[in-house]
């Protein structure tokens, strides 16, 4: 109870403290995904092939996933902060070492650091945002902290894009080092408060932490709405450019589908959230995920711009609307001492949604095609919805029942 109640009780400057989490979110991703343009351009300037660069984001993938989840247990041993702290510096220290790149291994190394830098500081960010708010306010505080970070995440390619035309390639990773470390003065304002560990977690051991969270349905039945959602939309940036590239489309076209979907993700977010604060999150979260199924199914019958445009704008709200929400139950299932640990399983089932939808369906596609690829993705996206919500209502009546038995 006592846990429950310093969660309802948010610190009396939280609204501040959660003005700086979104300032620290957006540049940071701000300068990690300025390399993104110009990435593949320099590691083909170091001689690397298609397949080799290639192997450098999926590198970075793996790593970034795989130890999302060490990450946030360590989170909740040593505190909020000193993991912050280092997860940004590993990020920034990561763009200011490409440039010394040697070849295609040397960048697969560095991008292996820079998926670390990540891990220790995504979920450890989300745990610090929930920490922040109170449960019946979970919602609109992540939509304000993913939009900062989705806004990041849309201007940065842009602009290393422009850097990397203007004044070269290295510049483009200077620059965003630089960013990254602009982020640490907004880091000290948190440092005096709540980053403490949890005592709790400190004493629990790492087997029984895990054990304890795999037993939580409601939480396992989260984890597998996100892994549906990141499939769905790991088959959205992996495929639609090939399939809008077959239909004639040219690379700036493809740039305006990626801004509808990005858009409508970013700008959907803060009032989305806070109709999820308001309405049960588990159908919302099923709404947002059918949302993205069907927008993913009928994206390849078409073949023109304007209706492609429509699907991916229609995407990026399914993203908005099922994420918000998704992120907001798994940290509200989830009691406080576990929730860096729980919200790193969450984030390596994001990269992990991703990296098996590009895995698998370039396969399907060479074999049945574009229309019935996406058709395929969407419909699972849509069954996987409907089972979602499913466990999740079973799970929160076994929870609550068990509750209301206990007591």
């Amino acid at each position: 109870m006592s846990m429950s109640g310093e969660a309802a009780r948010p610190p009396k400057n939280a609204g501040r403290q959660l003005l700086v989490c979104c300032g620290i979110g957006f540049l940071c991703f701000f300068g990690a995904y300025m390399r993104i343009p110009v990435m593949p351009l320099f590691a083909a300037s170091l001689g690397a092939n298609t397949s080799e660069v290639g192997m450098i984001n999926a590198a970075f993938m793996l790593s970034a996933g795989v130890l999302a989840i060490p990450a946030g247990l360590l989170s909740d041993r040593i505190g909020q902060w000193p993991m912050v702290l280092g997860g940004l510096l590993t990020i920034a220290c990561s763009s200011l070492l490409i440039p010394f790149a040697s070849g295609p291994l040397t960048m697969s190394c560095i991008y292996i650091l820079f998926g670390t830098g990540l891990a220790a500081f995504a979920p450890t960010m989300m745990s610090f945002v929930a920490g922040i708010a109170p449960p019946s306010r979970l919602g609109q505080a992540y939509s304000f902290y993913t939009t900062a970070v989705y806004l990041g995440m849309s201007v940065g390619p842009a602009v290393g894009g422009l850097i990397g035309r203007g004044w070269g390639l290295r510049q483009v990773f200077w620059g965003a080092g630089g960013t990254v470390f602009l982020a640490l003065p907004l880091l000290a304002f948190l440092s005096r408060s709540r980053s403490r560990q949890h005592p709790e977690a400190a004493r629990r051991s790492v087997w029984h932490s895990i054990v304890g969270l795999l037993s939580n349905r409601r939480l396992l039945a989260c984890l597998g709405g996100t892994l549906a959602g990141c499939f769905a939309f790991g088959m959205f940036i992996s495929f639609l450019p090939l399939h809008a590239k077959a239909q004639g489309l040219n690379a700036g076209h493809i740039g305006i589908l990626f801004a509808a979907q990005a858009l409508s993700n970013v700008l959907l977010r803060i009032p989305l959230g806070r109709w999820s604060d308001r309405l049960d999150r588990g159908p919302f979260s099923t709404c947002g995920l059918a949302l993205l199924g069907v927008s993913l199914a009928t994206t390849g019958t078409f073949t023109a711009l304007v209706p492609l445009v429509v699907c991916a704008a229609v995407v990026g709200a399914g993203m908005g609307t099922s994420f918000t929400a998704l992120g907001a139950l798994v940290a509200e299932v989830v009691s406080r001492d576990e929730r860096g640990l729980a919200l790193g399983i969450y984030n390596s089932c994001i990269y992990l949604g991703m990296m098996l939808s590009s895995a698998t369906m370039g396969g399907v596609i060479h074999l049945v095609g574009f229309g019935w690829g996406f058709a395929l993705a969407g419909g699972f996206t849509l069954l996987a919805a409907m089972a979602f919500l499913s466990a999740f209502r079973l799970a929160n009546r076994a929870h609550f029942g068990g509750v209301s038995a206990v007591s």
